[in-house]
């Protein structure tokens, strides 16, 4: 199904459910970052993405 779309607010994190028939946006807390949850409308399995760090990234561009 592919990695849930994130941004991520003061209060906590918000994903969007990776089942197609579903695509509900959950509120998920920092603090269940490297979990898994369940989305609660259609119980599809969620694992949240660890923090990362700064400056990390697909070919970060360096200034010439």
């Amino acid at each position: 199904m592919g990695q849930p779309r994130m941004a991520e607010k003061d209060n906590g994190i918000r994903m969007m459910c990776p089942n197609l028939t579903c695509r509900k946006v959950l509120a998920v807390p920092t603090s269940a970052r490297g979990r898994t949850v369940r989305c609660k409308a259609c119980g599809t399995a969620i694992r949240v993405p660890q923090a990362k760090a700064e400056g990390e990234g697909p070919n970060p561009r360096k200034s010439a």
